[in-house]
């Protein structure tokens, strides 16, 4: 048997993924830094993998390149685009971290001798009871649970996360103290093939542009769209209509009839919602949902979390009730959901 493990390290060209590879090697591990070559539309790529590889060229450490653009246009990007062609909201970085990261590059590494695969995100990893579990990172304003969700016990089995108890500033101190190339180098920012390009400027390359009316509640048209996919619950910019002493809200969308609905007022009641059903299900750890269960819960990207009860449905679906109503409930995106020490049950995609 070998008596060090091997890790294929992600290394996406950027000063986490940079810090977690040097972690490991002090920690003892053999380290392979691997850089995956994504669809990417603004341009960056380049860059980032050679960044990548100057940081493996650094830290002495082998370094490859998997060529994953074709997977990741079918499974991340048409996801994407045929979400919103559908009128929902999908999260391609969950699909991202579900299809290509946790899944074909993950296949590949043990399939190339890997023990463990690990990545930069600022997320814990434990083992409790023999099961391993999930929770959020030390740093709460960097933590990147919420994107993994999706992961099972068999993945987790093969996964480590340097950074889960550490800061960002705590990784940028280590990078410069090492010398690290990209110490300095900024945080990407947006839907990650996407960069700095808006995301509804994207869309228009696979999805017509079509006038259609914004309504209120009642259905007085206050203004056109051009187009209802490009829409999504909560949007408050863009929506180019003056005269309303609050900013109008997207509350709705309907593709079919290419329309959109607004609301005025951050706290219209219009804007909120007490409970949604949630499908794609995936339990982390283990619990008995036939009654309703207590759960803390986000359905967005660093939404503080809110106190719920989750609930398994006849159907197999999940039912998420909010003790308080929450704010731009967007079907499509992901609910996921945690005990009040921080670790992560689990999560689910909105159905409604």
């Amino acid at each position: 048997m070998k008596a060090r493990k091997t890790v294929f390290m992600a290394m996406s060209g950027g000063v986490d993924s940079s810090v977690a590879a040097g972690l490991l090697i002090k920690q003892g591990f053999d380290v392979v830094g691997c850089h995956m070559k994504c669809y990417n539309v603004d341009g960056c790529a380049e860059q980032d993998a050679e960044d990548a590889r100057r940081v493996a060229e650094q830290l002495g450490i082998p370094f490859y390149a998997f060529d994953l653009e074709q997977q990741y246009k079918e499974r991340v990007v048409d996801y994407m685009v045929q979400g919103y062609r559908a009128g929902i909201t999908p999260n391609p970085d969950v699909m991202c971290n579900k299809e290509i990261k946790f899944g074909l590059f993950l296949k590949r590494a043990l399939e190339l001798g890997a023990d463990y695969i690990a990545t930069g995100h600022y997320v814990s990893i434990k083992k409790i009871a023999g099961a391993h579990a999930l929770y959020a990172a030390k740093d709460k304003n960097k933590d990147q649970s919420y994107f993994l969700w999706t992961l099972t016990q068999k993945e987790l089995a093969h996964c480590l996360f340097p950074l889960g108890n550490l800061t960002k500033p705590e990784v940028r101190a280590i990078a410069k103290k090492n010398g690290l190339i990209t110490a300095a180098k900024k945080d990407s920012q947006g839907i990650c093939f996407l960069g700095k390009v808006p995301a509804a400027e994207f869309l228009k390359t696979y999805i017509p542009a079509r006038t259609g009316a914004i309504i209120n509640g009642a259905g007085k048209q206050l203004g056109t769209h051009d187009g209802a996919a490009f829409y999504t619950v909560g949007q408050r910019h863009g929506l180019k209509i003056g005269g309303h002493k609050e900013p109008l809200y997207v509350t709705g969308k309907d593709v079919i009839e290419n329309t959109v609905t607004v609301a005025e007022g951050e706290h219209n009641p219009e804007l909120y919602r007490r409970e949604a059903t949630l499908g794609k299900i995936n339990i982390i750890a283990t619990k008995d949902y036939t009654k309703p269960q207590a759960v803390w819960a986000r359905i967005r990207y660093r939404q503080p979390l809110f106190a719920a009860s989750l609930q398994k449905l006849k159907t197999g679906d999940y039912k998420l009730v909010f003790k308080r109503p929450q704010k731009a409930v967007a079907i499509g995106q992901s609910a996921v959901f945690y005990t009040e020490k921080g670790e992560m049950l689990g999560g689910g995609v909105i159905l409604e």
